[in-house]
């Protein structure tokens, strides 16, 4: 074999020799560089929010209306015969018994009247009584004991109308009460209907109220209210009544309660609000500034789970007043979202902090 060729030989041999040495270290320094394994990423930082424990307790709902409180009862007294008044036995303020009388009226010869209308029945009576013995014997006839019959039955009739005359002269009351106006003095001439007496009745008042359309089934006769007049004094009561029917013209309900007034306060006629006790609930009590909207527009709040994820629950206001809302719809124990509910969503993670804790 020639030089040339041997020669020629030994450059390939030392070329794959090269190339084979390169290869190998390209393959561990691949190695080497190659990344580790991939680690397991840090769990990113939760969103810390304040809560507040709230428990349910079982609440008394009421409905609120606004009434007029009236007398129980109420009734004008007036004169059912004319006369002079000769005397006044009750004066404004009087509490008077039923049947007590109020005031005397002149006779103008009514008793008189009486009298010879009483003479007028027994005559006629007595006539009867022989004309009955006489028809006996065939000495009367039958007419003439019906005209007899007749005669007396009028003239008592007139007796009754004379002696009821009589029982004018002297107006009672028609109920125990309390005389609320007088219209008439000694020596004042009253004609027939003309007005004596007011009498009311307030040891019990009648508070009279409208039930909106969309609560008039959750009111029924029996159930208690508690009235506040404008004084503060709150008296109990009881409903008494409740429309059937809607006003046309508002779409309410009236609703009657009887409210008990044992020390006869001075209220009848005023304003007062009404509150009518509902049925018992499940309720929870909250600052009304935790109350958000959902995405239908409903009132709800933001609350904690077990989980630390953050739940929007819809609830139901059955009170609010300026101290806080009474709300059904939530568990019976509640971590509430106090601070920090508008930076997080629902069914996020979150850190929650009592906040007990931070006030500590």
């Amino acid at each position: 074999m020639s030089k040339v060729k041997w020669s020629s030989l030994g450059l390939s041999v030392v070329v794959v020799i090269a190339l084979v040495i390169w290869m190998a270290t390209g393959d561990i320094k691949n190695a080497s560089i190659k990344p580790p394994a991939k680690q397991e990423v840090a769990q990113q930082e939760r969103t810390r929010v304040q809560v507040t424990t709230l428990n349910a307790q079982r609440y008394e709902p009421g409905l609120l209306l606004q009434g007029q409180i009236e007398p129980w009862s109420a009734v004008n007294v007036s004169a059912r015969v004319a006369g002079t008044v000769e005397t006044i036995e009750a004066e404004l303020g009087d509490a008077v018994k039923a049947g007590a009388v109020l005031l005397t009226l002149s006779e103008d010869g009514r008793r008189a009247g009486v009298e010879r209308w009483q003479a007028r029945a027994r005559k006629l009576d007595a006539d009867l009584a022989a004309a009955r013995t006489l028809r006996s014997s065939n000495l009367a006839s039958q007419s003439e004991i019906l005209s007899i019959e007749s005669e007396l039955a009028a003239a008592r009739a007139e007796l009754k109308n004379a002696q009821l005359e009589v029982s004018h002269l002297r107006p009672t009351a028609p109920f125990d009460g309390v005389i609320n106006s007088k219209n008439v003095e000694a020596g004042s001439l009253v004609q027939v209907g003309s007005p004596l007496y007011e009498l009311v009745r307030i040891d019990r008042l009648k508070a009279k109220g409208q039930v909106p359309q969309q609560s008039v089934a959750q009111v029924a006769p029996g159930q208690k209210v508690r009235v506040r007049p404008l004084d503060g004094d709150a008296l109990d009561g009881v409903v008494t009544f409740v429309a059937s029917a809607a006003n046309p013209e508002t779409r309410s309900f009236a609703v009657e309660i009887a409210v008990e007034n044992p020390q006869e306060k001075r209220i009848a006629g005023g304003s007062a609000n009404l509150r009518v006790a509902l049925a018992d609930v499940q309720a929870t009590f909250i600052s009304p500034a935790y109350l958000s909207l959902g995405d239908d527009g409903r009132p709800g709040v933001k609350y904690v789970d077990e989980q630390n994820r953050v739940v929007f629950r819809t609830v139901k206001l059955v009170s609010v007043s300026t101290e806080g809302a009474w709300v059904t719809g939530l568990p019976d124990e509640v971590r509430l979202i106090t601070r920090g509910g508008g930076f997080v969503s629902e069914g996020e993670y979150v850190e929650p902090v009592d906040a007990a804790d931070e006030r500590g």
